[in-house]
This record gives structure tokens, C-alpha cells and sequence, in this order.
């Protein structure tokens, strides 16, 4: 069958189209998960600021329960102090839990969240991936009374001054299993000072 100039020129520009969506698709695969959501939740409300503010702390919520299970599982597999594998088996277990309370949360309040882990739990990842040993469970336990302590804080403002009264007491409820893991990762973190 022979082409015709117009059927040519058609698929020609088909293609273009077609390698023009998906370059652009691949610029959006870059961008990190959570700026995505935070973007999305702009734009859905747009007309509503309480609401873009109060999205904001279940988006990070989110992305800390995603790292915190990632990291977790790390601590599980390379860990070589039982005491920290243990944290690392109840951080999977207690975050996966936080995370269906926020999805559910999130999803009644039409609130987009990441749907990965994010640049800030990939690097935190990749960090404490090249550590073995003793090395690796002071890193990992150091990480988890850091960002438990970032955690609270972010948790305490929810809790205070969320337009939501829904987010406030989704907070309230969140912050005694934060506190009991920061002080768990305190009191790990100092038996390893001592070794």
C-alpha cells in the first residue's frame, strides 16, 4: 500500500505528539512527590487558604510515615544491636498504621498526598545505606530521635493552630505514639553512646 503526502504527514506528526507528551511526562517523573501533592493541593484550594495551610501537614505526615517504614526496614535487615532491629520492626508496623489514618484522613478531606517516598527519604535512605556495623545503628538511631523531634513539633502546631478541627484532633491523637518512639529512640541512642 502506498502512502499517500497527507497520511505521512499525519503519522509524522503523530509522532511528534506522542515524543512531546512523554518528554513531558518524563519532567514531571522528576519533580519530587511531595512538591506534586503540595502543587496539587494548591491549585484544589485555590479559594481556601486554611485548608492549603492544613493540607500541608498531612502531605508531610505522609512523607515522614513513607521514610520512617523505608528506614525501618533497613534497620530490620542491617541493624546489628537487637534493640534497634526491634525499633526498626515497630517503626514499619506503628507508621504503617499512621499512614492509613492519614490516607483516610486525607482522602475524606479530598487532600492529595505523595504517592512515593520523596528526594528528602530517598537521600536519607542512600545515606544510611552505606553504613554497616555499629556505624549503621548510631546512624539509624540518631536519624530516629532527630526526625521524631522535628516530627512533635510539626504534630504540636497541628494539634494548636490546624484550621481543621478533624487535622487538630488527628494530631492530638498521633502525638503520645511520637513522643513514646522519641524516647524509646533516646534511650537507644544512649546505650549506644556508652558502647
Amino acid at each position: 500500500m502506498r502512502r499517500t503526502p497527507f497520511l505521512s504527514k499525519m503519522l509524522l506528526g503523530a509522532a511528534l505528539v506522542t515524543m512531546s507528551l512523554g518528554n513531558v511526562s518524563c519532567k514531571n517523573d522528576k519533580k519530587d512527590t511531595e512538591e506534586v501533592a503540595e502543587e496539587q493541593n494548591e491549585e484544589k484550594f485555590d479559594d481556601n487558604n486554611d485548608m492549603e495551610d492544613d493540607s500541608e501537614y498531612l502531605v508531610h505526615a505522609a512523607e515522614v510515615n513513607m521514610k520512617e517504614i523505608e528506614l525501618g526496614k533497613m534497620a530490620q535487615e542491617k541493624a546489628t544491636n537487637a534493640g534497634i532491629k526491634e525499633y526498626g520492626k515497630m517503626m514499619v508496623e506503628q507508621h504503617t498504621k499512621a499512614s492509613e489514618k492519614t490516607k483516610d484522613l486525607a482522602q475524606s478531606m479530598n487532600v492529595t498526598l505523595p504517592m512515593a517516598i520523596t528526594e528528602d527519604g530517598k537521600e536519607a535512605w542512600e545515606d544510611l545505606n552505606d553504613e554497616t556495623g555499629t556505624d549503621f545503628d548510631k546512624k539509624y538511631i540518631n536519624m530516629m530521635v532527630d526526625g521524631h523531634e522535628k516530627t512533635i513539633k510539626m504534630m504540636e502546631e497541628a494539634s494548636e493552630e490546624a484550621q481543621s478541627e478533624k487535622i487538630r484532633r488527628w494530631a492530638s491523637d498521633m502525638l503520645p505514639t511520637h513522643r513514646e518512639h522519641l524516647q524509646k529512640a533516646k534511650m537507644l541512642k544512649e546505650q549506644m553512646d556508652n558502647m
